[in-house]
């Protein structure tokens, strides 16, 4: 039975978090073994001060989704905040999970001085798309990612 959004409880990652994590990057479309991210986990807790991992919980105390949100100080723009990854666990969906890890993520950033927080999703989510539009989002560029192996 889906959780009932006033329910849903967030709270910072724990390590112990790090296999329904994993469950929910698959999801995603980035499968990781909960090894794999137990270290990327343990890596970003060591960083608090400029990133942070948020789960959303359901009742039952169950991992129902997360988002990882960290400082992006860039030169030409003031302080902000970008959510890099952010995933509530299908069947999940629509329920209130990601608007209350979405407004635990905005109170992060304002606490840490940022003026407005940022995503990027992928062109094949619609449905992430006017999620963001709903909460407010504005779609304000389109982009080309690149990437180079080291």
């Amino acid at each position: 039975m889906p959780a009932q959004p006033a329910r849903i409880a967030t709270r910072r990652a724990r390590l112990a978090d790090a296999p329904a994590i994993a469950e929910l990057s698959g999801q995603l479309g980035y499968p990781a073994s909960p090894q794999e991210v137990a270290e990327r986990l343990a890596r970003l807790l060591r960083r608090p001060h400029d990133t942070a991992v948020l789960i959303a919980e359901s009742p039952a105390h169950e991992v129902i989704g997360w988002l990882h949100v960290s400082l992006l100080p860039l030169l030409e723009v003031p302080l902000r905040a970008e959510m890099n990854s952010f995933i509530v666990a299908e069947g999940q969906r629509s329920l209130g999970a990601g608007a209350k890890l979405l407004e635990a993520a905005e109170q992060w950033a304002k606490k840490k001085g940022c003026k407005d927080i940022s995503a990027r999703s992928n062109v094949i989510r619609d449905r992430a798309h006017a999620f963001y539009v709903r909460n407010g989002f504005e779609h304000y560029k389109t982009q080309k990612a690149f990437r180079k192996d080291l």
